[in-house]
Formats: structure tokens, sequence, C-alpha cells
């Protein structure tokens, strides 16, 4: 290793929001992306709620508490026949519900692709839904097997069947937002909407900086001398599970790294497929490679699906199905894929700044620990226009909209080379146009569009 260096010029490094906050992200999206969780966890507040109710109708019928003037009285038969009804009521509206969640998944999948699932699956609405319902039937029921004889006759629980009738109106309040949320939710514009939204906080989440990175320090050699060391000596791990690369914990891979004195290159990124046996990361020097592979399991996490944390082209794909499917033949929706295309740009707006495909960690220290990757700029405008440029052949209107949205990129992108990036794409959908749209007025809107966006190119950044 060389000697420390303190270098006060721009860094050769990329950073990352703080891994303690994407570590957060992750585990919270792991936990929302089920139907079980939320459900589960408002039933263990009814559990709360009925042993408080339980025990100050405990205390009423020692003669410790007295009962409010607006609890409902009466007697035991009447009600468990009260509870009874209303718990048969509320199971029969649980089915409807999951009948209508259900639905609701199955045009998502047929309509906007399989891999919008997961984004009905995780919606707040359905799940509180789900879990006001089954937490109120779940109290109901409990409240009505307490009910039993006792030394100053029969115990019945009138403050605790008082808050299952209150219940009862909430449930009926959560039924009608239910209806309306799906209603509402299933609806293309705001499916796509919600998708840009998740994109953006990702965009946001991955493109700051380092809270725990060492500030103007830098110890060892610079990482095109360690990937030379790496490529010349260093050791190569394997995969040990198939999947999908969900998730990795950058700073915990630094530590790794630190504690066997080593520098871990990872050449997948977070949305790519790993294949058991096939390489997943090379270690230098060589003979750390054993401590880092023993410890490697715990910095990354593989799954059978790809998620949005630090995945930034997944939320781009979902975009980009969307649009394809709606300017296929069997739908041919172009509006949608114009509003596909409105969100890209959108989202591209806020990558063009700030945006580093290499991932350069550091330990405190300032050694070089970890060399990572992000999905580059020219990989993530390519998936955002190319398919649907390919799926628009013969649409003028597609055609202008990328173009337009290529205009509103390039206005905020300063970069010489990104800015040629975008005129690429400009270029195939010109040669597009040429090629496949016989009218010849709309050849010439597009031809419009083009030509601002090359005056634009011209012209340079906007200081």
């Amino acid at each position: 290793m060389l000697l420390c260096r303190t270098q006060r010029t721009t860094r050769v490094r990329v950073l990352m929001r703080g891994g303690a906050y994407l570590e957060a992200d992750w585990r919270r999206e792991t936990l929302r992306t089920n139907l079980w969780f939320v459900p589960a966890a408002v039933v263990l507040a009814a559990a709360g709620l009925f042993a408080a109710t339980y025990s100050f109708d405990r205390a009423v019928y020692s003669g410790r508490a007295a009962l409010p003037s607006w609890v409902i009285s009466g007697h035991a038969d009447e009600a468990r026949q009260i509870l009874s009804t209303m718990a048969a009521a509320i199971i029969t509206v649980v089915g409807l519900v999951f009948s209508i969640t259900i639905v609701a998944l199955t045009l998502a999948s047929t309509q906007f692709g399989p891999r919008m699932l997961r984004n009905f699956i995780r919606d707040r609405g359905t799940q509180l839904t789900l879990g006001t319902f089954v937490a109120t039937f779940f109290y109901t029921v409990v409240v009505l097997v307490v009910i039993s004889p006792g030394p100053h006759g029969d115990f019945v629980p009138h403050l605790s069947v008082t808050v299952a009738l209150g219940l009862t109106l909430v449930d009926l309040a959560v039924l009608i937002y239910f209806i309306n949320h799906i209603a509402t939710s299933i609806q293309l514009p705001q499916v796509i909407a919600g998708i840009a939204r998740d994109l953006s906080g990702a965009i946001e989440a991955q493109g700051g900086e380092d809270p725990a990175a060492p500030v103007n320090r830098e110890c060892g050699p610079s990482w095109e001398e360690l990937l030379v060391k790496i490529d010349e000596s260093g050791t190569v791990i394997r995969t040990p599970h198939s999947g999908y690369l969900q998730f990795i914990r950058h700073e915990r891979l630094v530590r790794i790294a630190a504690d066997a004195d080593a520098v871990i290159h990872l050449p997948y990124r977070p949305g790519h497929f790993l294949v058991k046996g096939h390489p997943l990361a090379a270690v230098w020097p060589a003979e750390a490679a054993a401590q880092v592979e023993h410890e490697l399991a715990r910095g990354q996490v593989t799954g059978p699906y790809r998620t949005l944390t630090q995945d930034v082209s997944f939320g781009v794909d979902q975009l980009v199905e969307i649009a394809i499917r709606a300017l296929s033949p069997a739908v041919n929706d172009t509006f949608t894929a114009m509003t596909c295309i409105d969100w890209l740009g959108d989202c591209h707006c806020r990558i063009t700044t700030g945006w580093h495909p290499r991932r350069v960690r550091r330990d405190p220290n300032g050694w070089v620990r970890l060399i990572a990757y992000q999905a580059d700029y020219e990989r993530l405008i390519a998936r955002s226009f190319e398919k649907v440029r390919q799926a628009g052949v013969g649409m003028p209107a597609v055609m202008i909209r990328q173009l337009d949205a290529l205009s509103k990129i390039m206005e905020q992108t300063l970069e010489a080379e990104r800015r040629q990036v975008l005129m690429d794409q400009a270029d195939m959908i010109q040669r597009a146009c040429d090629d496949t749209v016989r009218e010849d007025n709309d050849r010439r809107d597009v031809l419009v569009r083009y030509q601002a966006l090359q005056a634009q190119m011209k012209a340079g950044p906007r200081r």
C-alpha cells in the first residue's frame, strides 16, 4: 500500500446516500411487499385494545369501577346475539375485500404486466383495509368468548361490546374508502404516476453524498490502480445462490474488506441475475479471499425478483413495459405510451445531474475497500427510449413525444458526453421516422422537433 495522501482536488469517487438509510429502506420494502404484515400488526393492536376494555369490564363486574353512561347495557344472550351477527357480517365482508383484491391483482397482471403486481400488493390502503376487518373480526370473536357465568351473575363485557359496535362503524367507513381507493388505483395514469414517484425517490436516495465518507482524505492506491492489481493477482469468489442481486450492504462490505486489509470488486449491480457457481466478486490480495468469502454472504442479498431500493433501472423498465404494452397491436393505446414517456422524461431530468455509475467506497481512514457499480447514464437513457421507439415504429405522435422528452432532458444536461447520448437517441428516432412514416406532413412535424433539438445541442448547455 502507498502512503496516505490528502487531496483538495475533486475526488474520482461515487458516493451514495448513507448505507444505513438504504438498508432501512430495503427492509421496509421487504416488509411492505406482502399482505400479512400490516394486518398482523392491526390484529395485535386489536388484542391490546381488548386487553384494556376487558380489564375495565372486569373491574366493573367486581364493583371497582362504574360504566360510563354511553356504554350499551343488556343481558348475556343479547350480547351473544349481537356479537354473533357482527362476526358473521364482518367475515363476509372480509371475503368480499379479498375477492376485490384478487380481481385487482389479476387486472394488474394482465393489463400492466406481471411486474406490476408488487406495486399493488405493497399498497398501504389495501393492507390497512384487510387489517381493519380482520382485527374487528378477531376482537368480536374474543369478546364473544369471554361472556360467561360468574359468581355475581353472567359476566357481560359491556364496554367491549360497545367498542365492537364502534369498530363496525369504522369498518363501514373503511369499506367505502376501499372501494373508492381500488377504483382510483387501477387507473393507468395513477399507476404510472405511482411508479414514477417511487422511481424519483430511488433516484434521490441513490444520488446523494455518503455521510460516512472521509472528507478530502485518500490513502493508498487509486481505484484505477487497484483494478489492475485485481485483474493481475486477485481471486474470484463464486456465487453461492442463483437469483437477482437485490441489495448490497456497502458499509458492511467496507468493514469486511477493512478487517481483511483487502479490496473487493463487485462487477455486478442490483438488478443483475447471478448464476450459482459463476463469479460474484474479486478480492485483492489473494490471501484475503478466504476470509472475505466467509463473510460476503452477509454483505449482499439475492432473491427471486428485482426491487427498486438500489436498482433504478427496474423503475425505468416498469414504465417502459407499460408503454410497449400500450403500443402493441392488441392494445393500441398511444396516449398511455405518451404518458409513460412524459414521466420517463421527468425522471431523467433528475438523473442527468450528479449521476455516477462507479461506486468507490473507502474506509474511515481513506483506503479504497469496495469498487461497485450502478447503471450508467447511457444505459439508462437507452432503456428508456430504445424499446419504446422500436414499439412505436410508424407512429409520429410517439416520436414527437420522445423528442420533446429528450429536449427537456437536454435543457438540464451540462456534460457534453451526456448531451451527445441524448442526441444519438434523437438521431435514431429521426431515422425511424424517415423509414416508417409515409405521410409527408407527419414526417415534417417530427423533423421540426428534431431540428429544434439539433439547435439546442449546438447552442450548448445553459449555465
